[in-house]
């Protein structure tokens, strides 16, 4: 199991600011607001993480500003640059009923209500009307399913498990 697996990207360290180690993150999370003192993150260097704590937070246009603990000076942090800013699954925010983060959902198997296989979920599209489940089927094919009430059923997480009703021309 990869470290990876129970983080969640929040944002991409853009650039620094100032020259007290404060970085420019743009922020990948539908809540910016999710920022906070002492919010633990994490680094990802593509080779060993690098845990980090949020001393300040700043907001600025359509950037978060923050500065870590472990980082006082901006020539330690510069070298980060382009890095991804996780959170890990247990600071994560809480999900209301019916929310599921999309890392959960991708693999997970697509059946209709009689328990026919539609095939596996490889992407969650966000159109801003509803989210579209991307589905391949055993044929190769792209399925696009609008997650809305009449298409998607039911979903079981534990169960890596969607049923859907396939509406006419979905197919």
């Amino acid at each position: 199991m990869d470290w990876r697996d129970n983080m969640f990207r929040v944002g991409i360290y853009t650039n620094t600011h100032g020259v007290h180690g404060e970085i420019k993150l743009l922020p990948t999370t539908d809540e910016p607001s999710r920022f906070h003192k002492d919010l633990p993150l994490v680094l990802d260097t593509g080779k060993e993480p690098i845990p980090v704590t949020v001393s300040s937070v700043k907001f600025f246009k359509n950037m978060v500003i923050l500065g870590f603990r472990e980082f006082p000076s901006i020539n330690d942090i510069e070298r980060y640059k382009g890095c991804d800013v996780l959170v890990s699954r247990e600071h994560a925010i809480p999900l209301e009923e019916g929310e599921y983060y999309v890392s959960d959902l991708i693999g997970c198997e697509v059946v209709e209500e009689d328990g026919k296989s539609v095939g596996t979920l490889t992407e969650v599209l966000q159109t801003g009307a509803n989210d579209v489940y991307v589905v391949k089927t055993p044929a190769g094919r792209e399925v696009l399913l609008p997650v809305i009430p009449d298409c998607v059923k039911n979903v079981d997480i534990e169960s890596k498990k969607v049923t859907v009703f396939l509406m006419p021309g979905l197919l």
